[in-house]
């Protein structure tokens, strides 16, 4: 029988979900409500996760960084900052590598340890991110979403139809794409879907369909050993208020603000705060009682190095 391992891999930024905007106030609810109903959350079910903090946040509350180390989890980091125009899919190579040697020294410098885990803001990357990350001395990415298709619902979509023919399990890149298995020294661990995400996003959204691609994920697991790659972020577990019913507008053209803008910040609005507790509650409950090992990604490609060194 296969080893089965699940990652529950975090996402934290000032991004307010229900306000559809970049807020410092955002932030400071994830600090005093989203990090900690997690964390009460992971340490009931013993769960070893990864953080993926952007430079920004950490900067501006650098104890939310501080308060994830005594329970052993990862910390990784999510880029810079996290606006749009600064996504890693439009930033040239030089500007990537600034950015991520600013946000892993920020982290690192806060933290005291080592930071060799990343993922793009909105997973938008571009295919010489592998150039930027072996450069700047990370060993991990988890940007890569294999086999989903929901992608234009987000920005960056034409790159994302580079996930449609990425491999399911964790695989070493190719120096020139990351969106190919290669001989690099990067570990890609792409997020978990099976046409459809694996993420908290959608399972707020329709928690009955969620478990159904969580099931059949399952499935794949049990016969090939891939791992689950749960993406979620402390910002869908704080109780906002709506403060602005104009949704901003970020999309460059009209299909993209519609798309990327307002439908998607109809269903992203659905079960926050609280009510996403017990929801998630469920996921944690059946790797639990299906006898899944929760590991971070740091753990995962140390498992990986030993495997390729046994061969």
């Amino acid at each position: 029988m296969n080893h089965k391992n699940v990652l529950i891999t975090n996402d934290v930024e000032t991004t307010s979900i229900l306000n559809h905007c970049l807020s410092d106030e955002t932030g400071k609810l994830v600090l005093t409500q989203g990090m900690p109903r997690l964390l009460d959350l992971y340490s009931k079910y013993n769960v070893k996760a990864t953080f993926f903090f952007t430079g920004y946040i950490a900067q501006l509350y650098p104890e939310i960084v501080k308060m994830i180390l005594k329970d052993g989890h990862e910390i990784g980091s999510h880029g810079l900052t996290h606006e749009t125009d600064k996504a890693f899919d439009v930033l040239d190579l030089k500007t990537q590598k600034d950015h991520l040697t600013i946000s892993k020294k920020i982290l690192e410098d806060i933290s005291g340890t080592e930071v060799i885990s990343f993922r793009a803001p909105a997973a938008r990357v571009s295919k010489d991110i592998v150039i930027a990350l072996s450069e700047t001395g990370y060993k991990i990415d988890s940007s890569v979403s294999s086999q989903r298709i929901d992608m234009f619902l987000s920005f960056g979509s034409l790159k994302k139809l580079n996930w449609l023919f990425t491999p399911r399990k964790p695989y070493f890149t190719n120096k020139d794409s990351i969106f190919k298995s290669g001989d690099s020294d990067i570990l890609e661990i792409p997020i978990s879907a099976a046409g459809f995400p694996y993420i908290g996003t959608f399972m707020r959204i329709s928690p009955a369909l969620n478990r159904f691609t969580r099931n059949m994920l399952h499935v794949e697991t049990k016969v090939t050993g891939r791992p689950f790659n749960f993406l979620t972020h402390p910002n869908e577990f704080i109780d906002e208020k709506l403060i602005n019913e104009k949704i901003q507008r970020r999309g460059s053209n009209l299909l993209s603000y519609w798309m990327g803008d307002i439908l998607r910040h109809k269903l992203k609005t659905k079960n926050l705060g609280q009510k996403a507790i017990p929801i998630f509650e469920r996921e944690l409950k059946f790797f639990q009682k299906k006898n899944y090992d929760f590991v971070t990604c740091r753990e995962l490609y140390k498992q990986k190095l030993k495997i390729n060194a046994s061969k």
